[in-house]
């Protein structure tokens, strides 16, 4: 994480010594979070899950910039007695301290089978 720290403005003290307000600027990161849904619940369901990960998202300080939904996939093996899954993946820009506190809440959601949160590149 990287943060700096800017002096605003100084303030005479009673004592003679000066105080200084300090500010925390800290940078954010871009993040993907790939989330796995059930195929067995119905559509209200599934949009409700989905809402449920952008509102976490949004608690712990996150911007959305992108929701895709790539619907129905086979998955590469048996999740759960299931064969198939859907996928979304949500963009979205953070501090560094937010995955960590959104994957311990997505870890305990119904309905989601698979979880990740992976930081994106800047090139």
């Amino acid at each position: 994480m990287l943060s700096y720290v800017f002096v605003m403005n100084q303030i005479p003290c009673s004592h003679g010594m000066r105080a200084r307000d300090q500010k925390e600027v800290t940078s954010m990161n871009k993040y993907e979070l790939a989330v796995v849904v059930s195929a067995r619940i119905e559509d209200e369901e599934r949009a409700a899950v989905v809402d449920r990960c952008k509102a976490l998202v949004e608690r712990f300080g996150g911007v959305i910039t992108e929701v895709d939904d790539w619907g129905k996939k086979r998955l590469a093996y048996e999740v759960q007695k299931m064969k198939e899954a859907f996928y979304y993946f949500i963009r979205f820009d953070a501090e560094s301290t937010a995955p960590i506190e959104i994957e311990s809440r997505i870890r305990i959601m119904d309905n989601v089978i698979r979880y990740l949160i992976v930081r994106q590149d800047e090139a």
